[in-house]
């Protein structure tokens, strides 16, 4: 086989590497280039780079009933049947307080916040002490029931009660934590005959970086994607 024919038969990646008339990026940042940047700058910039995220208070308590209240902006979508989220936290070594009491009670909330608590939230990601609620310390308040003992934002608008299931350290050394749904507290007219949930109408923000919140203007909602049609507008 010569040369060439080796060369050719690489990955795509050489391909692309080979390919003329590329477009002209008004700036391009390598990977020694995120090396090099300060550590704050880095954090903020890396943290910019997935868009908007959605913004969460993570509610948790102790096995002796100290309560925890922390912004979250890594929830994510794991799948509907069984209903599963998943979310980042800090390293073990960050004492983080939110993923110590999930592993010790096995429960947790997931609070939607909205655009009266954003200034609110935001405060919580301050490195309170243990014996420190960020419920006191930031003026939310907190709210139980029956169904499970870790405690809810009462000033929230969509509100989701989760049962511990798995954890996954990374290899950056953060943790990802999985949990079941097992109730959810909204008002039923945000429900749209489709199941789905209207939470611009419920005031949710957005994220991006590390401390930029957004409120946000639905452009439209399309039929369901398919090869041999165009999408239609359903809303």
């Amino acid at each position: 086989m010569s040369s060439s024919e080796t060369e050719d038969s690489r990955p795509l990646i050489v391909y692309f590497a080979k390919r003329r008339n590329r477009l002209p990026f008004p700036m391009t940042y390598s990977r020694s280039d995120l090396d090099e940047m300060e550590r704050f700058y880095r954090a903020n910039f890396v943290n910019s780079l997935p868009g908007f995220k959605s913004t969460n208070l993570i509610g948790t308590i102790d096995p002796h009933g100290q309560t925890n209240c922390t912004v979250f902006s890594s929830v994510i979508h794991l799948g509907s049947n069984p209903p599963l989220l998943g979310m980042n936290s800090r390293p073990r070594t960050a004492m983080s307080h939110t993923l110590h009491n999930i592993e010790e009670t096995g429960f947790y909330t997931i609070n939607h916040v909205n655009h009266e608590i954003w200034q609110q939230a935001h405060q919580t990601s301050a490195r309170y002490e243990r014996d420190q609620s960020e419920f006191d310390e930031v003026g939310l308040h907190p709210e139980f029931t029956d169904t499970l003992p870790a405690p809810y934002v009462r000033e929230s608008r969509l509100k989701i009660g989760m049962k511990f299931v798995q954890s996954y350290d990374f290899p950056n050394n953060t943790i990802f934590i999985i949990g079941e749904i097992i109730e959810v507290h909204l008002d039923s007219s945000v429900v749209k005959e489709d199941g789905y949930i209207d939470i611009e109408t419920l005031g949710s923000i957005a994220n991006t970086g590390l401390d930029a919140y957004h409120q946000t203007e639905m452009m439209g909602r399309l039929s369901y994607a398919k090869v041999d049609r165009s999408p239609e507008r359903i809303d």
